[in-house]
């Protein structure tokens, strides 16, 4: 099957390229140390719910899920496995399941194997992930498989005719737990039926992270200042920013100082983090791991994230948001923003990402190019009432699309 060539085919590229590229390289060894992990944990006695989650985005959207049904059948273990480095690394010490690993690819041996050792009784495959051998060997099992917070669209290959072989690994899923209406027209068109609009678990997730926020008194700190004014300054949050992102926003508040300015790029590395100061143009910057030690925080209109796991926590803090890498590779976590009833910016590289495009009508705004960010800019900075308006929207567009978790437990159990 060309499937399988293409996977062998694979697996021997990774194997070479491990040794030019540290990601590739802990994915190999991960994938390859799984079965030892399985062997060591895996309670023979225990019946195991599989959840898979290709990176640190998918397992954000089934962590709701998986909790839930933690809280909910203590008597189920819960196997939860990665494919992306990205993912396992952050959250291989994650306290809600009981085995974590990498998944071994998908080659017939591997699925084989790795299903003889856990023997799950229910899995879920989160978004994206369509494994052809795990698959087949699962339904041929008899053990029910669901799709959740699956997204479709017409150019994916199920929809090609050059895809129709692998468009049978659809019919393996017992049930599909789709975001949108459109996913579900293109599958009834292939024959898949079993198909229920739940939306995206996301929306669940940002609200748990929502309610329980961080307080961070160095934030706090650098907010209210020594103020001349009684009148608090207005706040903006960047958020995962990249280069191409921050030329734009930067540029603006350079001309705009009565504004205070949170930058939590994307890469935190020295070389990053100087190009971003060199191009605050005499600003008084602040790093936020040295702002203890650091006696001008009180009077710094610049605030430097230079650590991870803050951000959701600090958007609480923004009069308006701007999520980056929508002029690279998409753009990165609209509603960690929105949910906290402040409007939204983000580049035009979105078209794959459904809460962007509800964003649009409902507090976000495109941009495009530098004009773009300061024309709405100056709105939001001279019509304070419009400002709180977009912020509203935007929170309620997160509010009203939550629920997709208590949708799919109603119908599995």
């Amino acid at each position: 099957m060309i499937y399988n060539l293409i996977i062998y085919i694979y697996l021997w590229g990774v194997a070479v390229y491990s040794r030019f590229n540290e990601k590739v390289r802990k994915m190999w060894r991960g994938e390859r140390a799984a079965f030892g992990v399985l062997k060591e944990k895996v309670d023979p006695q225990a019946k195991y719910v599989w959840f898979h989650a290709a990176s640190l985005g998918e397992f954000e959207q089934g962590r709701p899920l998986m909790e839930r049904l933690r809280k909910e059948y203590p008597e189920y273990k819960i196997l939860l496995t990665f494919f992306s480095p990205s993912g396992y690394e952050v959250r291989k010490n994650y306290e809600g399941a009981d085995i974590i690993c990498y998944l071994p690819l998908d080659t017939p041996i591997n699925a084989i194997r790795f299903l003889r050792l856990v023997r799950p009784v229910m899995a879920f495959f989160i978004k994206y992930e369509f494994w052809y051998n795990y698959l087949h060997i699962l339904k041929h099992r008899n053990v029910p498989v669901y799709s959740v917070s699956s997204i479709f669209r017409p150019d994916q290959v199920f929809f090609k005719w050059y895809g129709r072989q692998y468009g049978r690994v659809l019919n393996c899923f017992t049930h599909f737990f789709v975001q949108n209406e459109v996913s579900k027209e293109l599958l009834a068109k292939i024959g898949i039926t079993c198909v229920s609009v739940v939306g995206d678990t996301r929306f669940d997730r940002v609200i748990q992270i929502r309610d329980a926020a961080k307080q961070l008194p160095i934030v706090e700190n650098f907010i209210e200042g020594t103020q001349e004014s009684e009148k608090s300054p207005k706040v903006f949050v960047a958020g995962s920013s990249w280069p191409p992102d921050e030329e734009i926003f930067i540029k603006y508040f350079n001309l705009h100082k009565d504004w205070k300015l949170i930058i939590a790029p994307h890469v935190i590395g020295e070389d990053h983090l100087q190009q971003i100061e060199k191009l605050l143009d005499g600003r008084k910057v602040v790093r936020y791991t040295q702002a203890e030690a650091n006696d001008q925080l009180s009077t710094a209109d610049v605030l430097i994230i230079d650590c991870f796991g803050l951000l959701s926590s600090i958007y609480h803090y923004g009069d308006v948001a701007y999520v980056g890498g929508g002029f690279g590779v998409g753009i990165h976590n609209l509603l960690e923003a929105a949910v906290w009833d402040v409007p939204v910016f983000f580049g035009p590289n979105n078209q794959k990402f459904h809460e962007a495009q509800g964003l649009k009508q409902s507090g976000g705004f495109e941009i495009k190019e530098y004009e773009d960010f300061e024309r709405q800019m100056n709105r939001f900075a001279s019509d304070s009432d419009y400002l709180q308006e977009q912020g509203r929207k935007a929170g309620q567009f997160v509010q009203s699309l939550a629920g997709a978790t208590e949708k799919v437990m109603a119908s599995i159990c």
